[in-house]
């Protein structure tokens, strides 16, 4: 539908509703192109009158380059930039794991952390290699979130970009243990969970939904976000 719809949205703000009776819809662009982060988006921000979509939705093919040294640098940037190219309202994320043993690492490199088209599963055997042999206390690790939301108002350089962030606090498992989640969930350990207790590959959708770190930077943009009538 939105790619049908283009020069609507690359109007701004609303498309017609699916109901035919002339109403119209906010625009919110999730600049990502994973139907999972997209999915986990829309249900913790839970915005009925707002029609999230993402980059592909939109038609965009473009890539926002991610070398900034911060997590708030890289999901500031990637909103201003599709934000531009859009005309929309533009949420991005930038999110990532940062070990103390490895000296906040991997941090901005989380997803390409044994390389650029790394696996989740390598990403992971890389890390429990790393820490091999250590003691749940030199594990310590935490996930974190930055949610930028930018509205292309006025120039691209004059455009403030609202910022909210989520920490996740936990540990490093000395082994995965569960298949639920994405990137290092099978291998994260809660601080709520005794060592060698629970990983998130083990939470249930809804347990991962109330403590996340993109749970808690999604309900703190939430508030902003319907402050602003999305």
């Amino acid at each position: 539908m939105i790619r049908s719809e283009r020069s609507l949205l690359s109007g701004g703000e609303t498309v017609p509703a699916a109901d035919g009776h002339g109403e119209r819809r906010r625009v919110l662009l999730v600049a990502t192109r994973s139907p999972h982060k997209l999915g986990e988006l829309r249900t913790l921000l839970h915005l009925p009158d707002t029609l999230l979509v993402s980059l592909e939705d939109a038609g965009i093919v473009e890539e926002a380059p991610e070398d900034g040294s911060t997590f708030d640098q890289n999901a500031a940037f990637k909103a201003r930039y599709y934000a531009a190219l859009s005309g929309l309202a533009t949420l991005a994320d930038d999110s990532g794991i940062e070990v103390d043993s490895l000296g906040g690492g991997p941090g901005v490199r989380t997803r390409r952390f044994a390389g650029e088209r790394a696996t989740d599963e390598e990403n992971n055997a890389k890390m429990l290699a790393q820490l091999a042999g250590l003691p749940p206390d030199r594990r310590t690790a935490r996930y974190r979130c930055t949610l930028a939301l930018v509205e292309p108002v006025g120039p691209a350089d004059e455009r403030g970009v609202t910022i909210r962030r989520g920490t996740f606090e936990g540990r490093i498992a000395a082994s995965p243990r569960g298949t639920g989640g994405f990137g290092y969930d099978p291998i994260f350990e809660p601080l709520t969970e005794r060592p060698g207790g629970r990983t998130v590959g083990l939470f249930t959708p809804e347990e991962k939904d109330r403590v996340s770190h993109r749970a808690q930077a999604a309900r703190a943009m939430r508030r902003v976000l319907r402050a602003r009538g999305y």
